[in-house]
Formats: structure tokens, C-alpha cells, sequence
């Protein structure tokens, strides 16, 4: 599930660009993800008849709105800035991106799946804060597996591929561009690393909201590495206003979740 997901995030942005294509595949995971699992587990009461799940699950759709914020941001500094999606499809964008929401939420329910397997790693003496980490060899595997299969289909579909064209560049650019490949992937899996050690800290009747906090800050990190780039430089006050709105509604949504969690 997750493999696909992350092959849907790509052809989403394609069809919708950025900004919608984030906040609706983005959004559509986070509730999908959070909620599906205690929905399977047969915990979702703990949601409605206690305190502390109300409170976290009011966090999750005040979440949701803050998501909503930020991505009328990007609409409106695409807009302001003339960026337009590279081959705009309505239609096959949403369809794309409700699929890429619902599959990527794969991820969070193969570490519910995979909690036998932490439990193993704690009966053997690993420390609480890895035992997730052996699980993601399966998981992970398995989305490596799909977009590795993916590529190879549209190596012989399309023409204009070619992985001996790519070797034919001047050497400082393979190597650079290797280098670089290899850095983006070391970053984007210590994403999970520390996933992992934050779930690993959530009570156990809350773990699935590890999942909740993991979209929500993947926005937010987002959209505050964008202005300290400067990103939105040249997109005007009133974008930049609204992209600050957002992300507050993010922080308020996390603190909410923590005071559900401790209570």
C-alpha cells in the first residue's frame, strides 16, 4: 500500500500541483491513518468515551484545518506567482491524490501490524527506542520493491529514459547527482528514525496519533523551511500571512493531542 502511495504522491503533484496536491493527499493520510487503526483494533471507543481521547481527537481535525490553512497558502502564492501544475487534470488529480491518501496510510498500519515484532525486539534486550527499526526492513522493503518495479516499466515506456544517457553526463554531475540522491535518501529515512523514538514515547493506547503528529509537522516543517529559504519571497504579505495562520493551527493541534495523551 504504502509503495503505491508514494508512487500516487508524485503523479498528484503532476496533475494538481504542489499546493492542492498536498493538502488534499496529505490530509486524506493523516485522517485515514490516524483513525483507521484504533478503528481496526476495536479501540475507537477510547475516542469518544474518554476525556483524553476527545481531546486528541478534537487535535486531529484542528490538524486537518490547519492543513486546509496551509495549503490555501500555496494556492494563493502559486497565484500570486504564475506556478501552474505541470499537465492540470482536476479529475485524475483528485482521484490520484484521494488513492495516494489512502494507500500511504499503509504506513501506520504496518507498524500497528508490525507490533508483535517490536515486542520481539523488546524480549531479546533492545532498547524501547529501536525496537521499531527491524520492522522497517519488511515495510519498507516492500514500498522499495514497488517503485523499484514502477521505474523499470516506465524505463521501457518511455523513450526519452535512459540510464546510459544519464552515465553519459559529465562525470562531476553523476557523481554530484549521486551524492545528492544518496543524501535526500539518508534524510528522507531518518524522518522515520525519529518516528519511530516518537512513537516509541506515546502511551500505548494513543500510539496511533504518532501518525497524526508525523503528517501534521511534515506540512508545517515544510512550509517554515519554504519561508527561510525564501521561497515565498516574491509571493506577498497576504500568502505568507495565511501560510503563518496554518502553521499556528498546527502547534495549537499538537498541543491539544499532548494534553488529550495526558490527561
Amino acid at each position: 500500500m504504502w509503495g503505491i502511495g508514494n508512487i500516487n504522491y508524485g503523479l498528484t503533484m503532476r496533475y494538481l500541483g504542489m499546493s492542492m496536491g498536498i493538502g488534499i493527499a496529505i490530509g486524506i493520510t493523516l485522517i485515514v491513518g490516524t483513525l483507521m487503526t484504533p478503528i481496526i483494533n476495536g479501540n475507537f471507543d477510547v475516542l469518544i468515551h474518554t476525556e483524553g481521547g476527545r481531546m486528541t481527537l478534537l487535535g486531529v481535525f484542528v490538524a486537518l484545518i490547519g492543513v486546509g490553512i496551509v495549503t490555501r497558502a500555496g494556492q494563493l502564492k502559486e497565484r500570486k506567482m504564475g506556478i501552474k501544475a505541470e499537465e492540470f487534470n482536476l479529475k485524475k488529480g483528485l482521484l490520484l491524490a484521494v488513492m495516494c491518501g489512502i494507500f500511504s496510510a499503509g504506513m501506520s498500519f504496518a507498524m500497528n501490524a508490525a507490533k508483535p515484532m517490536h515486542e520481539a525486539a523488546a524480549a531479546l534486550g533492545v532498547d524501547p527506542l529501536y525496537v521499531a527499526l527491524p520492522s522497517y526492513v519488511v515495510i519498507m522493503g516492500g514500498g522499495a520493491l514497488v517503485n523499484l518495479g514502477f521505474c523499470f516499466i516506465r524505463l521501457a515506456k518511455v523513450q526519452n529514459l535512459s540510464i546510459k544517457a544519464d552515465f553519459s553526463l559529465a562525470r562531476p554531475l553523476i557523481i554530484s547527482n549521486i551524492l545528492l540522491s544518496a543524501l535526500g535518501g539518508l534524510m528522507w529515512y531518518l524522518q522515520f528514525f525519529f518516528y519511530a523514538w516518537g512513537h516509541a514515547r506515546i502511551p500505548a493506547q494513543y500510539d496511533y496519533m504518532s501518525w497524526m503528529l508525523h503528517m501534521s509537522f511534515y506540512v508545517l516543517c515544510g512550509g517554515l523551511v519554504g519561508l527561510v529559504l525564501k521561497e515565498w519571497k516574491n509571493a506577498g504579505r497576504r500568502p505568507v500571512a495565511v501560510l503563518s495562520l496554518g502553521c499556528v493551527v498546527i502547534i495549537i493541534a499538537a498541543n491539544i493531542v499532548g494534553l488529550g495523551m495526558a490527561s
